[in-house]
């Protein structure tokens, strides 16, 4: 379990096919030190995508990326040198700043159009369709592993709206977004219970 709060990031060194699908090999850049590496086997957020530590070879994360996963995220799609969002696992005492973040992403999100005006820069995203009952206004969202609040949804365009302060773009990718980015989603677990429990009594 993740919370969204980027405090982490890393580069891409490697991201090449596999006998079980891809491997990728990730630096981190800030956030983990010698003192601080994880285990093999522990759980790591890459993009908002929960990965699972497989090797440290020279200080970089080795993770094992096998079909489903690249099915359904963006991690097939990284190239040596792009940066990406890195997030350890959540634990007992880890200040929950965000939301509950399992770390599955339901599928790719697309950016529609990115608008910065008046000081708010606000972002529109076309969500998979799968999910699309579970974006609820004021919901919480994780975009590239980054928790946020839907500020607003449309039903007829089938969008949502998100609202990025300085602090989080100063801190991850997204002040790269542009239209047409692709982005791993996951919406909120509640969200998603509550939508395929009602889905199921109709």
């Amino acid at each position: 379990m993740f919370t969204g709060l980027i405090h982490s990031s890393g580069t891409i060194k490697a991201c090449a096919t596999s006998a079980s699908g891809r491997r990728l090999i990730v630096r981190p850049l800030d956030g983990f030190d010698g003192s601080q590496l994880p285990s093999l086997g522990a759980s790591i957020a890459v993009q908002g995508c929960c990965l699972t530590l497989v090797a440290i070879e020279a200080g970089a994360f080795v993770f094992d990326v096998v079909p489903q996963t690249l099915a359904v995220t963006t991690i097939g799609d990284l190239r040596e040198g792009e940066i990406v969002h890195l997030e350890a696992s959540a634990t007992a005492s880890t200040l929950l700043g965000g939301h509950f973040v399992l770390g599955h992403v339901d599928g790719v999100a697309i950016v529609r159009a990115i608008a910065n005006a008046q000081g708010e820069y606000r972002v529109t995203l076309a969500p998979p369709t799968e999910v699309v009952d579970a974006i609820v206004p004021q919901g919480s969202i994780t975009l590239d592993g980054v928790s946020l609040t839907i500020a607003k949804v449309d039903d007829d365009a089938r969008t949502f709206d998100v609202c990025l302060i300085p602090e989080t773009l100063s801190r991850t990718t997204m002040k790269h977004w542009k239209v047409g980015t692709r982005v791993n989603l996951e919406a909120d677990y509640l969200a998603k219970l509550v939508a395929r429990i009602v889905a199921r009594s109709r």
